[in-house]
């Protein structure tokens, strides 16, 4: 065996590339496709020389031998395919590859105790965090929108190694805020929520489509649910109308679905109730003025631990109640509500602010005398929105502190250290 077989079995034996991956890597890193140089291509004593580092690094390369021990991982999830991009101390890339899902969990398993993994908040997201606490890892969770700026590409150079990578600096940074991870029963319940908006959508289209059907052989009727309901039967039942056979029949299957979405709806409003009277945080926010089952169901579900906001303030800031801020040089200018966080626990705080505002006049207690007088002064719509933000700070107040609910509460607002202001020596 000559001196290059003997270097070639050393390489195989060691567990690195052969002498023809060496040369492969050198045509790789020609990022411009021009035919490479022979100088380029690995020299007999460069493989010596790396021979022997492989021999001092027990099968280690020697760019693993020079890179430290990895503690933070980026995750760009995928449905097949998960892409990470691991660093060690000090920034430098020890891993950067696309793996299955079945090879995830397995490199994962190998990662050293405590290791940051870092995704983004986005399908699957909780429960690969899950698992991968389970694995005594630390996982943390990014919004997108706060990934985005450390993509080093922009936009335009959007793939799976870039957003990995963008994941995995967003996690660096000091001042990141990070998405609590759900647990089980949080998205079981999050999941009957989710059915429960989608088979209203689905009622409301089934009613619209049988007023669009009705609407073409001459039938108006008013615009609410139950005044179609109660002349819809007797319509197909008429026989002197020149509605056909055909028609008939296609209403009947129409009223049929209308009917099945009915019943879908309101077994997702008793598990909903259910989960009011067993959960103690729900039967607190339920006493408040505009929020209802539902809301208190969703809120809970989504919120969990209401402690990891720091304020109410914040968590009204959270829900997108705030306005928007466009002030420079001390002139302070606010604009429309920011429409930030969860669409879904907006909307329903909206609309039971909307209901509180309306029957405001009914109630004699100090939140409802407020509510008359802003109604008077800024209208409906606004005032329904700063009913929502009112309950949103409360129910931090109530939940994070453990308070209970007094619609009488006056809130005094502690006193700080006095000012000391400076003198002029004279």
């Amino acid at each position: 065996m000559n001196e290059a077989d003997c270097l070639a079995h050393e390489l195989r034996r060691t567990g690195s590339a052969n002498y023809l991956d060496l040369t492969r890597s050198a045509y790789r890193e020609n990022t411009k496709g021009l035919p490479t140089s022979p100088a380029s291509v690995p020299r007999r004593q460069d493989i010596q020389r790396r021979v022997i580092n492989l021999k001092f690094s027990k099968g280690k390369s020697m760019d693993q031998t020079a890179r430290g021990e990895i503690v933070r991982v980026g995750v760009d999830l995928a449905k097949r395919v998960i892409q990470v991009h691991a660093v060690d101390s000090s920034g430098r890339v020890v891993v950067a590859k696309a793996l299955t899902r079945e090879r995830f969990i397995a490199w994962c398993a190998q990662l050293p105790p405590k290791v940051l993994v870092a995704m983004e908040s986005c399908g699957g997201a909780h429960h690969w965090a899950r698992k991968l606490a389970a694995m005594g890892l630390q996982p943390r969770l990014i919004a997108g929108h706060f990934v985005s700026p450390y993509r080093m590409e922009g936009k335009r150079g959007k793939n799976d190694a870039n957003d990995a990578a963008a994941v995995c600096e967003a996690a660096s940074r000091p001042s990141m805020r990070f998405v609590p991870i759900k647990t089980v029963d949080q998205q079981a319940l999050l999941a009957v929520h989710r059915l429960r908006e989608g088979y209203k959508e689905e009622r409301t289209a089934c009613v619209n489509r049988i007023r669009g059907l009705l609407t073409e052989f001459g039938f108006v009727f008013a615009q609410s649910p139950d005044a179609l309901r109660l002349a819809l039967p007797e319509v197909m039942e008429d026989a002197i109308n020149e509605l056909p056979a055909i028609a008939r029949l296609a209403l009947q299957r129409a009223q049929l679905q209308w009917l099945e979405l009915d019943g879908h709806i309101a077994w997702c409003d008793e598990r909903i109730a259910v989960h009011v009277r067993n959960d103690e945080q729900a039967r607190v926010a339920v006493k408040l003025c505009g929020i209802g089952p539902v809301t208190a169901s969703a809120l809970v579900a989504t919120v969990g631990d209401f402690r990891q906001f720091k304020t109410g303030a914040q968590f009204g800031s959270w829900l997108g109640l705030v306005p928007t801020q466009n002030s420079s040089g001390g002139k302070v200018s606010l604009g429309c509500i920011t429409k930030r966080g969860d669409n879904y626990l907006r909307t329903l705080l909206i609309q039971g602010g909307k209901s509180a505002v309306m029957t405001a006049h009914k109630r004699q207690d100090r939140i409802s005398r407020w509510l008359v007088q802003l109604l008077a002064r800024v209208g409906w719509q606004k005032a329904a929105v700063a009913m929502a933000n009112k309950n949103a700070r409360i129910l931090w107040a109530v939940l994070a502190k453990g308070r209970r609910f007094d619609p009488d509460h006056i809130s005094i607002k502690p006193e700080g250290p006095a000012m000391v202001v400076p003198t002029m020596a004279g």
